[in-house]
């Protein structure tokens, strides 16, 4: 038997345990069970599920993304700090002034570039990765150029000339660096090759993300029912983390409470949540580094006609985006379909009440490529990932979205959780 929030809180006094005074903030990590809601404490923990991506997968990507330089003609790539490096080398560094960088050449071995004094941590986290302890790393003491050691590696595998790509999220101060080192090379942007790569998963990377978006959307419904008049927007989003964190994974969420959630990505201001206000949540977790992005949009008590209207009209809208998704299909289209129902219901023309595009990719980063927006002419392609999540904004009333991920199949594409049936029955 499925209980509603109401049934839930009438029937488990636990539920409101260490939560009795509003603004309590909810303790989402040091506290035992008997201080979780009922709702919380029962989520069972899914950590083993979720299976890391192994070495030999790393070594697949490198070579996808060989044919990738291959056919966009880039004759080596450069990556810094952040998820594309992780997502090639399993190799997690924090981004300072100090470059730490890999070299991928589209022929030859890679090669790594590490400040001196950081070479046995480095060297500790390259033999997880592709070539493993026998992997070539380039030091450079403080009083030399790394440029320089990114220059001599290139010269070794006969690069002085050609397209050096760089990731997108390296630093100017780097990629300037590297110009003045070897002048010879042409620096590009590798968006091309890792992009191309990262937009298409495998079912590997399906499965830890379906398992990142089940925990999420448990998580979100165990905080429902468990809220109380009188709680702060920080008091529901401590019981996201904590729903997260029962079940294995590190995740939370923003909450936004009654005129705030008109405003997508919300206001800092303290907010109550009272009965029959709008509450809408924002978040995620991540599970072997790969996202989830949901939003749900709820509300304590009776709503309006006029909530559940323009819940109904989201919902659609949604659904819209979600058949016309498909292989060969440009990804403007996807945003056409939903724009579509929101403008034809009133709430129109463009960007005036759906100020968003609907939807963008998702991955290692929550945000990725490519992205669902008018403009965007790139076909849709199976075993891409995105966010498929309309809203209606009401300036000085309430703001509603519905968001969850879905995967490009071989025919059209599918959510990785439910959709959200109404706002009376949010779950």
């Amino acid at each position: 038997m499925k209980f509603s929030r109401r049934d839930f809180l009438q029937t488990a006094a636990v539920a409101t345990v260490g939560l009795a005074k509003p603004g309590m903030a909810f303790a989402a990590q040091g506290e035992g069970k008997a201080s979780q809601p009922e709702a919380i404490a029962r989520l069972k923990s899914r950590k083993t599920e979720a299976k890391p991506i192994t070495t030999a997968e790393r070594e697949q990507r490198i070579e996808k993304a060989r044919e990738l330089m291959t056919a966009n003609k880039v004759d080596a790539i450069m990556i810094t700090g952040g998820t594309s490096l992780v997502y090639f080398t399993n190799i997690h560094w924090w981004m300072s002034e100090r470059l730490f960088a890999v070299i991928l050449p589209v022929k030859g071995n890679l090669f790594y570039v590490c400040p001196a004094f950081e070479e046995d941590r480095a060297r500790e986290q390259v033999a997880s990765g592709p070539g493993g302890n026998n992997a070539e790393v380039r030091t450079w003491q403080e009083d030399e150029s790394p440029y320089q050691r990114i220059a001599d590696g290139l010269k070794d595998r006969k690069l002085t000339t050609g397209n050096m790509g760089m990731e997108e999220t390296v630093r100017y101060v780097f990629s300037e660096g590297l110009n003045k080192a070897a002048p010879g090379l042409h620096l590009v942007s590798a968006t091309p090759v890792t992009a191309g790569c990262r937009m298409i998963k495998t079912q590997h990377e399906l499965q830890l993300m379906k398992l990142a978006n089940e925990v999420t959307l448990a998580a979100y419904e165990a905080a429902y029912l468990s809220t109380k008049e009188g709680m702060t927007q920080n008091d529901f989003g401590a019981m996201v983390q904590a729903a997260h964190s029962q079940q294995g994974f590190e995740g939370g969420a923003t909450i936004q409470v009654g005129e705030n959630s008109a405003l997508p990505h919300g206001s800092a201001k303290p907010q109550v949540i009272r009965e029959g206000t709008i509450l809408l949540m924002d978040g995620g977790c991540k599970v072997e580094g790969y996202e989830s992005d949901i939003s749900r949009t709820v509300v304590l008590g009776k709503p309006s006609d006029k909530m559940k209207q323009v819940v109904e009209i989201v919902h659609k809208a949604q659904s819209a985006a979600l058949a016309a998704a498909k292989p060969g299909v440009q990804c403007q289209a996807v945003d056409a379909a939903a724009r579509k129902v929101i403008t034809d219901a009133g709430y129109g023309p463009d960007y005036k009440h759906f100020t968003h595009r609907v939807g963008h990719g998702i991955g290692m980063d929550g945000h990725e490529w490519p992205y669902l927006v008018r403009g965007n002419t790139l076909p849709l392609a199976p075993n891409m990932t995105f966010s498929d999540e309309p809203g209606i904004y009401i300036r000085g009333e309430f703001g509603v979205r519905l968001e969850d991920d879905m995967h490009i199949t071989e025919n059209g594409a599918e959510l990785f959780t439910k959709q959200s049936p109404d706002l009376e029955h949010p779950f």
